[in-house]
């Protein structure tokens, strides 16, 4: 069979969607907004950041009335299309956090551990059933000179007191049995895999169980002052749609333009995309090894991550980050049957041993992007509203420390985590269209150029670096 054959017959049956959300017992959506109500705190955007932040405050203080507004439903964006890699990092990876804040990555670490620790300990206590596995993350090396930024990696995160492994060619092949292994880097403690669906379903129970209201399908409009506090201007649905005057507001609405229009230019939405497999035979799992289950991503600038679910399927994504020109969200750009085909030929050159495997799911969604690759926050309206934005597609894990951030904000109080110079400062803002779209596409064929040639960054892509101005795949 040849590998466009292949390819072809792996995908024929895929339905396009997530596979998170495509689960027989996703919970029945709540009821739209219909006319006036207040609230202490109203958050917009029911994915991790806003349900976090909900469940947070009421745990802060359980006599607060908290009301969160969803323009669909709970976790249908970005936070239930995701890969369910709930990382210990708050900065996209030690390396940028490094680059980013050199002067407080410490603080930085051990706030993105305990963090996790958090998450985890809240799904215990919520009785959340998401399937959270602390396996570790295996970054691995795919050529020749990516082996040394692996030796890089393991140096900084022993520095760091991280609990790192650093793998030869034969005991990262010993972990997963892939041809095109030359080394890892397991990071034992600093990732867990869950199913984020289920994840921002179990918050969202909580939520619900703790008093908060969730309103879906309530998209909000428009935000203004009104007295001392602020209206949010609602549509639900066929209805007449109503309005939420809350003493303080959290905005939490990820890639989608933002309704504070001065964030506009830090925020940039980027498709990503994803397969699901078939879940694999007895004969099959003992054909990859990958008996401790860890997240893997290998170390390209344009780089696959995969993991396996509770079911043994193989989730395989990434590699093609697509900026459309213009940056306008369809949903018909959640499909990209060119890109499908891109990371199904990827696969099954990773693991020319699952030939006969076929991807029951295909999807896309948006992420929303910063210059910095990690969220970004602040406040609006006197203190009155509070953002975190920019996640940059780690944010399963980090989104809960962007909702204490959130709530420290609208307290007015000095805390840890408003002092931080991660909380303080912000990112370069992209320039305007058309420019914009040019500099990306410049951007992603650069970054496509230094795959292709040992890793060596071009011009652009160096005067980006010394700018602080970057686009990640």
């Amino acid at each position: 069979m040849t590998g466009d054959s292949r390819v072809r017959r792996a995908l024929a049956d895929a339905v396009p969607g997530s596979y998170w959300l495509d689960q027989p017992d996703a919970p029945v959506r709540q009821p739209a907004l219909a006319g006036a109500t207040t609230a202490d705190l109203a958050i917009v955007g029911a994915g991790f950041t806003g349900l976090w932040t909900a469940l947070i405050a009421k745990e802060r203080d359980p006599q607060r009335d908290v009301v969160v507004l969803e323009a669909l439903s709970a976790g249908w964006a970005a936070s239930g299309r995701n890969g369910g890699f709930c990382a210990a990092s708050l900065t996209h990876g030690l390396a940028n956090g490094v680059e980013r804040f050199p002067d407080e990555i410490g603080k930085l670490e051990k706030l993105g551990h305990a963090n996790l620790a958090e998450i985890e300990a809240a799904i215990k206590r919520y009785g959340i059933d998401c399937g959270f596995e602390r396996t570790g993350e295996l970054n691995v090396a795919t050529a020749p000179w990516q082996v040394d930024d692996l030796r890089t990696g393991y140096e900084d995160a022993r520095r760091f007191g991280q609990h790192v492994e650093l793998l030869d060619r034969d005991a990262v092949r010993a972990e997963v049995a892939s041809p095109t292994y030359l080394g890892g880097l397991w990071d034992r403690g600093g990732c867990a895999m869950v199913d984020p669906a289920r994840l921002a379903w179990g918050l969202r129970t909580a939520c619900l169980r703790l008093g908060v209201r969730i309103f879906e399908g309530t998209p909000v409009e428009s935000i203004s002052e009104a007295g001392a506090g602020l209206a949010l201007r609602t549509a639900a649905g066929q209805g007449s749609g109503g309005t939420v005057t809350a003493a303080h507001v959290a905005l939490g609405s990820g890639a989608f333009p933002a309704l504070l229009r001065r964030i506009r230019p830090f925020i940039v939405p980027v498709y990503d995309y994803v397969l699901m497999s078939e879940p694999l035979t007895p004969a099959q799992m003992d054909a990859i090894g990958w008996q401790r289950r860890q997240g893997i991503g290998d170390t390209a600038n344009q780089f696959h991550y995969y993991r396996l679910t509770r079911d043994n399927r193989i989730l395989w994504g990434g590699y093609d980050a697509v900026y459309y020109n213009g940056g306008r969200i369809k949903p018909e750009r959640d499909q990209r049957p060119e890109t499908a085909s891109k990371l199904a030929t990827h696969f099954f050159e990773t693991f020319p041993q699952l030939e006969d495997l076929r991807f029951t799911h295909t999807w896309g969604g948006v992420i929303d992007t910063c210059a910095r690759f990690c969220a970004f926050f602040g406040t609006a309206y006197q203190g009155r509203l509070s953002y975190a934005l920019g996640y940059t597609g780690l944010g399963v894990g980090a989104t809960r420390f962007g909702a204490e951030v959130m709530l420290d904000l609208l307290s007015g109080q000095q805390t840890e985590l408003t002092s931080l110079a991660m909380v303080k400062s912000r990112p370069i803002p992209f320039p305007p269209e058309p420019l914009r779209s040019a500099v990306i596409q410049l951007t992603r064929w650069s970054i496509a150029r230094a795959d292709a040639h040992e890793g060596r960054r071009n011009l652009w892509l160096r005067t980006l670096d010394r700018l602080g101005l970057g686009f990640d795949s």
